[in-house]
């Protein structure tokens, strides 16, 4: 004890990177061909919402696809793996599941629309569109890029990492049009940015050059969204 100040936060893990690494190769192993389908349906969500004139069954299309997969996330990844070996992830499974009853409440009971294409929101929605396509396409290559096996790749929709940039995406894309909506979208914001940082610290502590993704992609959606309503 004399010795406290000598620990470093890796050495307060709980699990191994190698452990961590391998919830993922279990999840896509489970839920195969789940992964082209995910990858087909959001991109065809997003070439029919890169425009705006995408229709408001597109937009509450989006917001029952992100409550699936946060249910799908809470229970099968992070209530099931996550939490044997990290027992703090079972509060991140609940908060999962009660961001996806908020999507859920979104599509069913709420209006919506695209954000306008307008100069004062056009990095906003390009933003938008990027961490789309990041989460979608990109996110599951940064496997490769570790060294690790296609398997482990994270999944937009299996994995929180990449279901969060692409909630952080959807937001950015979403406009109120009356104060309910507001107050909603607003309440949609703090479990993804909440995420990206907690995920963020752990990637850091396992020492994970990775950590810089999900911040990287929180302080964008900030920093869009910010400038949109400026």
């Amino acid at each position: 004890m004399d010795e406290w100040w000598s620990y470093r936060p890796s050495d307060l893990l709980m699990f191994s990177p190698r452990i961590y690494w391998r919830l993922f190769e279990s999840i896509n192993r489970e839920a195969w061909p789940a992964q082209p389908l995910l990858l087909g349906a959001g991109l065809g969500w997003l070439w029919l919402a890169r425009r705006n004139t995408a229709g408001l069954r597109t937009w509450r299309s989006a917001a029952v696809a992100l409550s699936l997969c946060c249910f799908f996330v809470a229970w099968a990844f992070l209530w099931q793996r996550f939490a044997p070996i990290q027992w703090v992830a079972s509060g991140y499974a609940v908060a999962f599941a009660v961001q996806g009853v908020g999507w859920l409440i979104l599509a069913t009971r709420l209006a919506t629309h695209a954000t306008p294409h307008t100069s004062r929101q056009a990095w906003r929605r390009w933003v938008g569109l990027g961490l789309a396509l990041w989460a979608l396409l990109m996110h599951p290559m940064l496997a490769l890029a570790d060294g690790r096996p296609w398997q482990q790749a994270e999944f937009f929709g299996l994995a929180p990492d990449p279901t969060a940039i692409g909630s952080l995406a959807v937001l950015l894309l979403l406009n109120a049009d009356n104060p309910r909506t507001q107050t909603l979208l607003r309440l949609l914001w703090p479990l993804p940015l909440t995420w990206c940082a907690m995920s963020a610290a752990t990637l850091a502590t396992m020492g994970s050059w990775q950590a810089a993704v999900p911040l990287t992609a929180a302080a964008l959606a900030v920093a869009a969204a910010w400038a949109g309503r400026r």
